[in-house]
């Protein structure tokens, strides 16, 4: 096990040595991430094993959890969350091989060197929510939707008082 996540691996020597990596960074280190966050503060915990499973599929499996602020779409406020990832990606050289991959298997094309923070920050941009909501924040729209569902006095129709003068 290594502490330090590399700047670029081979990844198919790394497959062959079956070479694990644990640590943290900050989330400020993922400028791609970082530009979708309410704030850059937090921290990036990681686990990443290559290895072949009993198939003989090059893969690497991702257990990384993140704390981020992100703004609620509700409120617009911050509010802080935890983006959890657990998968498994195989590595393919071609597209064609993304077919031939097992079942809970997502594909991830490598020629020969990867970047581990590049990787992690693909899939942590992938986990965040569409629309952030902060959980509770439902009691904040709930005066609005109270007088949304209030019923709503039709004005009478106009031509009301000729159906009456017709009838007469």
């Amino acid at each position: 096990m290594s502490a330090h996540l590399p700047e670029s691996v081979d990844a198919w020597r790394m497959v062959s040595a079956r070479r694990s990596f644990t640590g943290s960074f900050p989330v400020a280190r993922l400028a791609r991430l970082r530009s979708q966050l309410a704030g850059d503060s937090g921290d990036v915990d990681y686990q990443l094993e290559f290895g072949r499973d009993d198939l003989g599929v090059a893969y690497l499996e991702l257990q990384v959890r993140a704390v981020v602020d992100l703004l609620c779409q509700r409120t617009l406020e911050p509010f802080r969350t935890t983006l959890a990832l657990d998968l498994r990606l195989g590595l393919i050289r071609d597209e064609a091989d993304e077919f031939a991959l097992p079942p809970g298997y997502e594909a991830l094309l490598v020629q020969d060197s990867l970047r581990l923070q590049d990787v992690v920050e693909d899939e942590l941009l992938l986990a965040l929510p569409l629309v952030p909501m902060r959980p509770g924040s439902e009691d904040a729209i709930a005066p609005w939707q109270s007088e949304a569902l209030e019923p709503v006095a039709t004005p009478p129709h106009p031509f009301a008082g000729l159906h009456k003068l017709k009838h007469d």
